[in-house]
């Protein structure tokens, strides 16, 4: 089932949709806070792995970002490259907050993560 809402409440706008990704069900959602981006996607109900990720501001022409891992799995290298593939796709699309993202998932393979990146990129609110 894709259900799509969104709701424009101050202070803090959402996007909650589901997707099918890989035969699991995975709710979204997508908060628009004054100082930073926050996406949960979950299969399991649950927060799962926390990552906080930023674009590095310095005197190099090519931007630098880092991710770290708040709460969970800390030895999910596929986790982290899923934050810094958002961070960067933000980053493009001209925003310079930063993002926490939580991954609560069943599954953490290259097409999981894939569509979990696709469905946020394709109904970004950056």
């Amino acid at each position: 089932m894709n259900t799509d809402s969104s709701t424009s409440q101050f202070p803090v706008s959402q996007l909650n949709f589901s997707r099918q990704i890989k035969g699991n069900e995975t709710e979204i959602i997508i908060s628009r806070y004054e100082d930073h981006f926050m996406v949960i996607a979950t299969q399991i109900g649950t927060l799962g792995t926390i990552m906080y990720a930023r674009k590095e501001e310095g005197v190099s022409i090519n931007p630098t970002f880092n991710v770290s891992v708040i709460f969970g799995k800390r030895d999910e290298p596929m986790l982290v490259a899923c934050a810094r593939q958002m961070i960067e796709h933000m980053s493009l699309s001209g925003s310079s907050r930063p993002l926490v993202l939580s991954l609560g998932l069943k599954d953490h393979s290259v097409e999981t993560l894939k569509g979990i990146v696709s469905a946020v990129m394709d109904n970004n609110m950056w």
